[in-house]
């Protein structure tokens, strides 16, 4: 999670909402990942869906499995269709998101096979997105 929280960092630095994403396979980070709906004037842009689309270039295949998805901030419903889709074995997040996460819609959307933890980090996590958001609004 903390490599996660890096490339959250990453993403405030370029005035991107920070969310950060890496996943891992087999212990390696296979691909990172942060926000950049607003560098690539992109609403789809998210964390998720760029380790996703990396993670499967590097792997050479489309599904994730034996990989887990570690992302600071609960995945919205796309991002958590996206996982579904991919088969990732694990999603691990940070801070809820009662907003916008996933389950705001549905209860698990993921593969049926997914493991899903939240709170890691969580105030961490939620501090970053909590900043971020008090200097938009000054």
């Amino acid at each position: 999670m903390r490599v996660a929280l890096d490339e959250a960092h990453k993403a405030q630095e370029r005035d991107e909402v920070p969310i950060g994403a890496v996943v891992v396979s087999r212990g390696r980070i296979v691909a990172r990942g942060h926000n950049l709906t607003e560098t690539l004037t992109d609403v789809t842009a998210h964390a998720e869906m760029q380790a996703i689309t990396a993670a499967a270039g590097t792997l050479g295949g489309k599904y994730l499995t034996d990989c887990t998805l570690y992302v600071t901030v609960e995945p919205c419903l796309m991002c958590a269709g996206a996982l579904g889709w991919s088969q990732v074995s694990r999603v691990v997040y940070g801070a809820g998101d009662d907003k916008r996460g996933y389950h705001t819609f549905c209860d698990h959307p993921f593969h049926k096979k997914t493991v899903v933890e939240g709170g890691v980090l969580a105030e961490e996590c939620a501090q970053l997105m909590t900043e971020f958001f008090k200097k938009k609004r000054r």
